[in-house]
């Protein structure tokens, strides 16, 4: 019934779905409640560790038999100079003194870790079906561990440029990471936000220019949306923001609240919550110190000095500090549980292409 199959006979799930991996706010209960639907749940490792990684497979493979996802990081790590860090701490120097926190007590430094030995030996010995990598790819001798592991390999692109690059290093599929899109850019052979093209724009180009399946991504969160996608010429979709306020995510109360109340122009891209550019509901340090600030240390230091204050408003009910990654279609979420919204999507999806082909 799918126009393309292209993506359910490369992963071998029901639906041609990626539930996009969301850092920070799920874990094995959103992945297995998504595959249970019939999507291809992915598991985001960037913030934890090879064990918690190792743990969480785990617990998917226990309650579910479908493809996993096993989703990292691979950008280059950039040390903070004392120079950037003070520069940091004195634009956020206020917030410290309203929160009544001390700038110099020693915080805890953001873990956004990239792929390494230590993750790829966690790969080849659970073998996930599919491994994805934002920010490009890791260096090749890891990259051909991967994949001797029997692992399919996709990764993000937003320019025609990157997924050309991507399919010359042996992805097997590339997501056309569009403009809309929630959560980081993975962009790696630019670092011009404002060069980067929209979905609908993005995926006709990469799909003329790569002989392997693409996946739309960004901006993407109904039947519609999905329907769209594959009249463009993608394979399949990822869908991250419209499972935000599913139940099985670990989005905050406070931060649901954010979700639930945004609307279309509710996010932006901005560098000031990690260093790196990414779209998010707009909270008070974008508005206030950003979107984008020059002052802003590199990923992912940003997000260091940030975390007491987060911490300090979260308590309060606020989501002043906190990074709501989320995409320009936010509004279109639904609290239903992940496995319903999933079908849902697919049916909704098929009942659109049907009554535009009739």
């Amino acid at each position: 019934m799918w126009p393309d199959r292209r993506l359910i006979d490369l992963f071998k799930t029901e639906f041609p779905i990626v539930l996009a991996p969301m850092a920070g706010v799920m874990d094995a209960e959103l992945v297995v409640a998504a595959a249970q639907g019939g999507a291809l749940g992915s598991l985001p490792c960037a913030m934890i560790s090879a064990e918690k990684a190792r743990e969480q497979v785990g617990l998917i493979r226990q309650r579910v038999k479908a493809p996993v996802n096993m989703n990292f990081f691979c950008h280059t790590p950039v040390e903070l100079t004392a120079e950037a860090e003070a520069r940091w701490k004195q634009r956020l120097a206020g917030y410290y003194t309203e929160h009544g926190l001390d700038p110099s007590a020693p915080i805890n430094a953001a873990n956004r870790a990239p792929f390494d030995a230590a993750f790829c030996e966690v790969v080849e010995e659970l073998k996930p079906e599919v491994v994805s990598f934002h920010f490009g790819l890791p260096e090749q001798a890891l990259l051909r561990r991967v994949k001797a592991a029997g692992c399919l390999v996709i990764s993000s692109a937003t320019t025609v440029k990157e997924a050309v690059w991507l399919e010359q290093h042996g992805v097997d599929a590339v997501i056309a990471q569009g403009a809309e899109a929630g959560g980081h850019r993975g962009m790696f052979l630019t670092d011009n936000i404002a060069e980067q093209p929209g979905t609908f724009a993005l995926v006709p180009q990469v799909v003329d220019a790569v002989k392997v399946p693409v996946i739309a991504c960004g901006g993407i969160a109904d039947g519609r949306g999905i329907a769209a996608a594959f009249a463009l010429g993608a394979s399949g979709v990822q869908i991250g923001s419209a499972y935000l306020r599913c139940p099985e995510s670990k989005v905050s109360a406070g931060g649901r609240k954010a979700l639930a109340e945004a609307r279309d122009d509710s996010t932006v891209i901005t560098n000031v919550m990690t260093g790196r550019p990414a779209r998010g509901v707009q909270n008070r340090l974008m508005r206030e110190a950003g979107p984008v600030s020059p002052d802003a240390p590199p990923f992912p230091h940003a997000a260091t000095a940030l975390g007491p204050l987060k911490a300090a408003a979260e308590k309060q009910g606020r989501v002043d500090f906190t990074n709501l990654w989320a995409g320009q279609a936010i509004a279109l979420g639904r609290e239903v549980p992940a496995a319903e919204l999933t079908r849902d999507l697919a049916k909704s999806a098929l009942g659109r292409m049907k009554a535009l082909a009739g």
